[in-house]
């Protein structure tokens, strides 16, 4: 895993960037998580991709430098890292087996990967110091960051909660349209608004992981089923190139087929559709948690005030359950393998400062999705996210599929998508899914 790590990079990258990860010092421990004023001094690197002007990127950044303010014995150097160079410059430090004493990694195949390479060390002390903690996460928070009996890598710091339904509820009751519930009610929706001169729905997939991660995920499960998808990952009694899920990529080609997304989807990113759809240009959006984050940001209120959000609705015939979406752990911060002494007593209390019930409650008001379970106050939040929030605590959670296939697998998905939009048959991308699939699992 190592070897193929370090062909992510090339040599003269890694050396630029090792010398900014340096590890923990090794001093005697300091105090646990209610700070080290008093405490022995520790220096500790931390690398996250909290960059941004969005709310929670800021929560999480006060929660960090709250903890610095908290802590003054404890040299803290923070960095943050855009968000689209972030997984290049892990992948650097981690194939040098250089990493920062704390770092942000995010839930299935990147965090896995960094276990199999010997990079990690648990936080399951933390879990066992503060039991109430631990037992108020949502089911299934620790699954992806469980990858030996007993044991928890990390805390997750959000739901990625990835296909809620956003739509204008002005616009369908203007147009006499019924909210769908059915994917013959969608169909039946997409028509009319396209017959009005009404883009049906927003999409923004220049960055190819949208459609995947925001629509095939739920599309997909409410074909094939759950334990259909987690066999063919594991290739154990199915396979993507199942009828199943070739229908699962029909049913996405017919909402291209059928004009649902507007013209150029595969050129604009997905704050631009963002855009459109909140200025009113698009009847619907399906979209992550991150958008309300977003609109919480940049949008008006009474650009807000029309969006509702629901689940995609049902396909009649399908083995996948209604009501669900697709989702999971998002990331959280790790530790390295190679902190110990105080540096790790310093680090294991700064993760538990920014994942704590403190943590969750500062990052589920700025309008974050978490998978901590928590009476939220409607006055400090988004009236739209204290819907979506109540709505993800009762809907069923469904893989997303970057998050189990493979790397390798999941480009071929991603850009398998796009092709689709561009006249490509689902047969092949099917194969093309399962051909990567196969390779990388079974090096």
């Amino acid at each position: 895993m190592k070897k193929r790590l370090s062909l992510i990079v090339s040599v003269t990258t890694m050396l630029a960037l090792m010398t900014a990860a340096c590890g923990g010092a090794n001093e005697p421990s300091s105090n646990g998580g209610s700070g080290n004023a008093g405490g022995e001094k520790a220096k500790i690197t931390v690398w996250h991709n909290f960059s941004g002007d969005d709310l929670r990127a800021k929560a999480v950044r006060e929660l960090i430098e709250n903890y610095k303010t908290n802590n003054p014995n404890v040299e803290v150097d923070a960095q943050a890292i855009p968000v689209d160079g972030y997984r290049q410059r892990l992948s650097t430090v981690a194939a040098a087996n250089e990493m920062p004493d704390v770092f942000f990694v995010y839930a299935g195949s990147q965090s896995q990967e960094f276990y199999d390479a010997g990079l990690l060390q648990p936080i399951t002390e933390l879990a066992d110091e503060n039991p109430d903690w631990k037992n108020n996460f949502m089911e299934g928070a620790f699954d992806r960051f469980s990858f030996e009996e007993g044991q928890i890598y990390s805390a997750p710091l959000a739901m990625s909660a990835t296909s809620f339904l956003y739509y204008n509820k002005d616009l369908f009751e203007a147009n006499g349209v019924t909210v769908p519930t059915t994917w013959t009610e969608l169909m039946a929706a997409v028509k009319t608004f396209n017959d009005k001169g009404i883009t049906p729905i927003a999409l923004g997939n220049k960055a190819p992981w949208v459609a995947q991660s925001t629509i095939i995920g739920s599309l997909a499960d409410r074909v094939t089923g759950t334990e259909w998808f987690l066999k063919a990952v594991k290739g154990d009694g199915a396979s993507f190139t199942d009828p199943q899920f070739v229908e699962a990529l029909s049913k996405f080609k017919e909402l291209v087929d059928n004009k649902a997304f507007q013209e150029g989807a595969n050129s604009i990113d997905n704050t631009q559709a963002e855009q459109y759809f909140v200025q009113g240009k698009a009847a619907m959006m399906v979209s992550g948690a991150w958008t309300l984050t977003n609109l919480a940001a940049s949008a008006t209120d009474e650009q807000i005030a029309p969006i509702e959000v629901t689940t995609l609705p049902a396909i009649e015939g399908g083995a996948g359950a209604a009501g669900t979406i697709s989702g999971g752990a998002g990331g959280g911060f790790a530790l390295s393998k190679k902190t110990t002494g105080a540096a790790k007593d310093a680090a294991l209390d700064l993760i538990y400062a920014v994942s704590g019930p403190d943590g969750q409650k500062a990052i589920a008001e700025s309008n974050s999705m978490v998978m901590y379970k928590m009476e939220l106050d409607e006055s400090k939040v988004s009236p739209l996210y204290f819907k979506a929030f109540n709505l993800a605590k009762e809907a069923g959670i469904t893989p997303v599929y970057d998050a189990y296939l493979s790397a390798e697998a999941g480009e071929a998905i991603n850009n398998g998508l796009q092709g689709l939009m561009m006249g490509d048959k689902p047969e092949d991308i099917a194969k093309k899914l399962q051909d990567a699939q196969v390779r990388s699992t079974q090096q």
